[in-house]
């Protein structure tokens, strides 16, 4: 029976599909008993013809119904109607497991946390007599609230001539064909199924061990080339141990999946209650032993405080022992152990997105991060959390910081505000400003003897820069070699002498980037691996940095600044910017480390909002969307759709969405990044920019895809197209220059070189004409935090600022009535004004509260929104990610894990 949009079976109105395949096919739909959103599965007709086997299902169907679990998948209604039977469940938003494993391995914290969820779903299931067996990650949906299991032996049947019960029977998916490709469903089947002998609820903790192997390696437990030789693996093979892949795996973990996957089930864990069990006594002793890293903390004062004492005892101490020696046989010292814990934002607030926002102290005991506020009205600003306290304390003063990092003594923080290197210290005080920089900066670092070296724009547009903590003028450190390709220089480190210090010279072929060593008194350099990341020392001797997702050590001597043996992986799935490097990891000088994991914040949809927030509609599916534009006639958005490689995206390319036709095109196809893309007044063309031949430019296109791409004028560093005016003369863009982000004018006729605008000591950003071109309504800092200002265009005269408690991105109504923008928590705020001859603005008004990406750093984006002509709905990009999901992983003595 085919389904068409619009069609009732029952009470449920089918409003569009969601999947298919030979099993059946899933729709979205309204219950218009209830008004509410369910999903619906069509059953193969093949076990619809069979009275026996439809009354069987019936009777099943009834019995799974009654499983009540916040995390299995609620069946509310069965149904026939015309011949065709169909299965309503619960409508959930999200992604499966198999899909989010394409992505890498998950981190530890969230193994554990879906492991446990599924084992209490699976227990649940078991005790009422009900097994799944057909666990796999495409049968386990990840949703907001965590993970929720599908198709517990309703959602995709197979007859079998012996005739077993219906939920005994496992499903087979496309991944393998008669031809030898891999089976997804066998690859999860436990020995005594591929053997038709008896199986229960040990069938579904064999597989549940094979899915929890999966989530912690990336990999799955058993492989083969073929059917026959993938059942072989299964029968006779073990897998490598998780920890042998993953090296900071718990061994009580290790341990856990090893007997769920016995090959006899009686040596098997025998219930999914006692796995559940042993996997929240594994997550307990993640979650802290807050001993252990009191000590941690606690060591210098401890030091101090008994360094009196032990002197004191020190002679009767020595001769005690070799008294001592005599009488008793010596005993290997008691290694550290190490110790794994999480770090989760505070209350109501959620961590920077971005890799750049954490920092451990030098001694270990404290750590410095980034958060902002949910729903509240504060910006971005420094937390620190000592390592001996259950909670974090925010530093006043720090207002929009970023890239954090310590003073040796750890009793200052320095980071990036506001256009300004600052340092803060812990016991009070304001935050003192040491100079200027471009941006939002590009982290540093701190030596003993008070010089700081940093990179002033995390853009790497320049070298790395010198100055002293009394502040003052900051001189060059390094020298950047263009003939050679290099961008710029980034992330600084210093090594333990003071002197010499790593950094990552960022190269405009990636595999050209250089993790390389200088000096304070030498521009020279030297080369010590090629690789695009983040790089800090890690006593007694590491260089740690990443390779992708991983996060790499690899032993290192600071004396003859030479690398040794191979770098190995101590951490995956750690979150990285591969467009710049920076990785979300630290480590302190005695054994503290600590990083965040790759969650899936990126991920964006673009939905319809009205005034009062309600959601109207969503565009296209959900994926790693930018800067959504409508055309002038409101039937088409440009967006860029970006490549995702691990955490961040490295290349994009430019889409157009259909919206009269619900379809999608794409216009460039580069393996580059092209960004930004803006129409013309006529809709005929988009320009948009890139970076293909290794050369920063701003092109267009015909918006039908006909033509080539046209260069319009090269650049020297990134840049971020705003606007179009409406003669169609200019293009308005942002791009960093030799001081800060500014605004540019690219004129579209003579030689189409670009003309400074708004160029100062600020950073100015967001540019955006009004309809009549007359105004121009930006973004500036120069009150010390983002507020929205406008002024005559293209004179520059006057000056009005809009907002009173900061904003970005700034948009105007198509009648230029009303001017739009982002308050610092998210709200979409409205003012009416008058721009004519003169220029008249009423009072800032909330409308409703967004969640749209990039919000904790939203002044560093283009225009994530768009407004309909008339200003009634708003086309937003929306966040789809939980940005509180993905904790900080702290490890102490990490070292100790790798002698083993």
């Amino acid at each position: 029976m085919a389904i068409r949009t619009g069609q009732h079976l029952g009470p449920y109105e089918i409003l569009s599909a969601i999947g298919a395949g030979g099993m059946g096919e899933v729709y979205r739909a309204r219950d218009t008993r209830l008004e509410r959103i369910v999903a619906v599965k069509i059953l193969p007709d093949h076990l619809s013809d069979r009275a026996e086997l439809r009354e069987r299902f019936e009777r099943e169907a009834r019995t799974i119904a009654s499983l009540n679990h916040p995390h299995i998948c609620t069946l509310h209604d069965i149904g026939h109607q015309d011949g065709t039977d169909y299965l309503v469940m619960e409508y959930l938003e999200g992604e499966t497991l198999a899909d989010r494993l394409k992505k890498g391995p998950l981190p530890l914290d969230q193994v554990l946390r879906y492991a446990i969820e599924i084992a209490d779903a699976l227990d649940k299931a078991h005790r009422k007599g009900i097994t799944h067996r057909d666990l796999k990650p495409g049968n386990i949906m990840l949703t907001k609230s965590g993970t929720k299991l599908l198709d517990f032996g309703l959602a995709k049947l197979k007859v079998s001539p012996t005739a077993s019960p219906l939920s005994q029977l496992p499903t087979a998916n496309d991944t393998i064909t008669a031809q030898g490709t891999i089976l997804g469903t066998l690859q999860y089947m436990a020995p005594e199924q591929l053997e038709g002998k008896e199986v229960d609820a040990r069938t579904d903790i064999f597989a549940f061990g094979t899915v929890v192997y999966e989530m912690a390696t990336g990999k799955k437990a058993f492989e083969g080339k073929s059917q026959a030789s993938l059942i072989a693996a299964i029968l006779e093979r073990e897998p490598p141990a998780i920890s042998s892949l993953q090296l900071m795996t718990p061994p009580a973990l290790d341990r856990v999946v090893k007997r769920c996957l016995a090959k006899d089930a009686d040596n098997r864990w025998q219930t999914a209650g006692d796995l559940e069990w042993e996997l929240k006594s594994i997550a307990e002793g993640l979650q802290v032993d807050m001993s252990a890293a009191q000590s941690v903390a606690r060591r210098p004062v401890l030091f101090r405080r008994n360094l009196l004492t032990g002197l004191t005892f020190l002679i009767f101490g020595t001769v005690l022992g070799f008294a001592v020696s005599y009488l008793k046989p010596a005993s290997a010292p008691i290694p550290q152990s190490v110790v794994r814990f999480v770090v989760f934002p505070p209350e109501k607030s959620f961590f920077n997105p971005f890799p750049n926002f954490i920092a451990v102290s030098p001694d270990g005991a404290k750590l410095a991060f980034v958060g902002a506020g949910i729903n509240s009205e504060s910006n971005p600003q420094l937390w620190v959390r000592s390592l001996d306290s259950l909670s974090a304390e925010p530093l006043a003063g720090t207002e929009g910081a970023n890239q954090p990092f310590w003073s040796p003594d750890s009793k200052f923080v320095a980071f990036f505000a506001g256009g300004k290197l600052k340092k803060k210290e812990l016991g009070g005080g304001p935050a003192e400003a040491l100079c200027d920089v471009i941006g939002d900066g590009g982290n540093g670092d701190w030596n003993r003897d008070g010089v700081i070296i940093f990179a002033p724009d995390s853009q790497a547009s320049g070298p790395i820069y010198r100055l002293t903590t009394a502040g003052g003028s900051s001189i060059a450190a390094t020298t950047v070699d263009t003939s050679q390709g290099e961008m710029g220089h980034l992330w600084p480190r210093f090594l333990p002498d003071g002197k010499h210090f790593i950094y990552l010279a960022l190269n405009r072929e990636t595999a050209k980037s250089a993790i390389r060593v200088s000096s304070t008194d030498s521009k020279t350099s030297k080369l010590l691996l090629n690789v695009q990341s983040f790089v800090q020392y890690a006593p007694p001797g590491y260089l740690l940095f990443q390779r992708g997702a991983s996060l790499m050590a690899q032993s290192f001597s600071p004396r003859s600044l030479q690398l040794t043996g191979n770098a190995f992986p101590i951490a995956e799935n750690v979150q990285i910017n591969t467009a710049n490097g920076r990785g979300a990891f630290t480590v302190s000088a005695n054994g503290v480390l600590a990083y965040r994991s790759s969650g899936t914040f990126l991920d964006t949809r673009l939905a319809w909002i009205d005034r009062s927030g309600k959601e109207l509609g969503r565009i296209g599916e959900a994926g790693v969307q930018i800067s959504p534009r409508l055309s002038q006639d409101g039937k088409r958005v440009v967006f860029t759709r970006a490549t995702r490689t691990a955490e961040f995206y490295a290349s994009g390319d430019i889409w157009f969405f259909d919206l009269t036709r619900n379809t999608e095109t794409r216009l460039t196809f580069d393996s580059v990044h092209n960004s930004n893309p803006i129409w013309s007044l006529d809709g005929s063309r988009v320009a948009f920019f890139s970076d293909r031949n290794n050369v920063y430019g701003i092109y267009q296109k015909n918006a039908d895809g006909t033509g080539q791409d046209q260069l319009l004028t090269k650049l020297n560093a990134p840049a971020i197209l705003e606007d179009w005016s409406l003669d169609g003369r200019y293009l308005i863009f942002t791009s960093t220059d030799k001081s800060r982000r500014s605004v540019w004018i690219l004129p579209l006729f003579g030689e189409r070189k670009p003309i400074p605008f708004l160029s100062n000591r600020f950073a100015e950003r967001h540019p955006q004409l009004s309809p009549d071109s007359r105004w121009m309504a930006y973004v500036s800092d120069e009150s010390g935090t983002n507020q929205v200002y406008v002024q005559e265009f293209p004179e520059g005269n006057g000056k009005w600022q809009l907002s009173r408690d900061g904003g970005v991105q700034p948009r105007w109504r198509r009648d230029g009535k009303e001017l739009f923008y982002l308050a610092p928590d998210g709200k979409l705020m409205a003012v009416a004004v008058k721009a004519g001859a003169t220029f008249e603005a009423g009072t800032p008004v909330a409308l409703f509260q967004t969640h749209i990406f990039g919000l904790a750093v939203a002044g560093a984006y283009s225009q994530q929104y768009d407004i309909s002509a008339d200003g009634q709905r708003f086309l937003i990009n929306q966040d789809l990610a939980d940005v509180a999901s993905a904790p900080i992983t702290v490890v102490l003595n990490w070292t100790t894990g790798l002698k083993k």
